[in-house]
């Protein structure tokens, strides 16, 4: 996981969404609103077989023509339809980097199906090498970045419910890092994930401006892709956010702001580490917990 700068998002409607004191007059979430009626094209080639399961190299369109990659597991043995989580890693990654591998296989040895994806230009889908910020450089291209996963993340349900071997009413979703200060947005846009996980994640991105901070510039860019404006949408499904108390990432400060916003039913656990150090054979079985109890 590489070092998190700052997100950025697009001024184009966002000036509609705040007032000059900075209230909502629109709701920011409708922002993210799209034709599910449009086609996905989706395709899928058998990666790999073993004993537990076969996993699919997968494509589909997606809003913006985007066509987004990822890899989709389906365990043997396991009675069908069954519920499925889609799994996300951090900025500057990808669906096959280590830890991402080691949380699929707890994910599926519990019984899920996964469907891991390859965040917009990450992975199989890199194309530019700019660096992510939200306050200098290319902060609108990664504003796009974020609301083009969002859409993407929008249309891996759409996926996952054409398929007859999982239960549309049973999905999850479990996000590290940027994926899950992305997930955020996701999951309280999206109503049909039932059960959300969000691990190393935080919101206020403002406090990243420091003396612009409260500007009503600053509250436009950021407006639609602070996790801070979507995380109560989420209640009353169960949130679960896993947090290093050392991240040198993404400060405590934020993750404690958005744990505050989120609504009941919510829990937060707490490691004594720094962003990278997370105990993932702890982290782990705790989110495969939380979906065992509520999904």
């Amino acid at each position: 996981m590489k070092k998190l700068l700052i997100l950025g998002l697009p001024l184009i409607l966002a000036a509609a969404f705040f007032n000059c004191g900075g209230r909502r007059s629109l709701p920011i979430n409708n922002y993210y609103d799209y034709d599910r009626s449009l086609p996905l094209e989706d395709s899928l080639r058998v990666e790999q077989e073993t004993d537990q399961y076969t996993m699919y190299a997968v494509t589909y369109r997606s809003f913006h023509e985007a066509v987004v990659t990822g890899l989709f597991t389906i365990p043997k043995n396991i009675q069908q339809p069954m519920p499925a989580i889609i799994f996300v890693h951090g900025i500057g990654d990808s669906k096959t980097v280590d830890y991402m591998q080691a949380g699929h296989q707890y994910l599926v040895d519990a019984g899920y199906a996964v469907l891991r994806i390859d965040i917009a230009n990450h992975g199989d889908r890199k194309i530019h090498d700019y660096e992510y910020d939200f306050t200098n450089g290319y902060r609108y291209w990664t504003r796009d970045i974020v609301a083009q996963t969002v859409f993407d993340l929008r249309r891996a349900i759409d996926f996952l419910s054409t398929r007859p071997e999982i239960d549309s009413t049973r999905i999850g979703y479990f996000g590290i890092s940027f994926g899950g200060m992305i997930g955020t947005i996701f999951c309280g846009v999206d109503k049909r994930i039932k059960v959300p996980v969000i691990a190393l994640a935080g919101g206020e991105f403002n406090l990243a401006f420091k003396f612009k901070a409260l500007s009503k510039a600053t509250k436009i860019y950021l407006s639609i892709m602070d996790p801070i404006n979507f995380v109560a949408e989420i209640s009353p499904r169960p949130l679960l956010m896993i947090n290093a108390s050392k991240d040198d990432i993404v400060p405590p400060m934020m993750t404690k702001a958005m744990y505050r916003k989120a609504k009941e039913p919510k829990k937060i656990i707490w490691y004594p580490t720094k962003h990278r150090e997370i105990p993932l054979d702890k982290a782990f079985p705790e989110a495969v917990g939380w979906f065992e109890k509520y999904l």
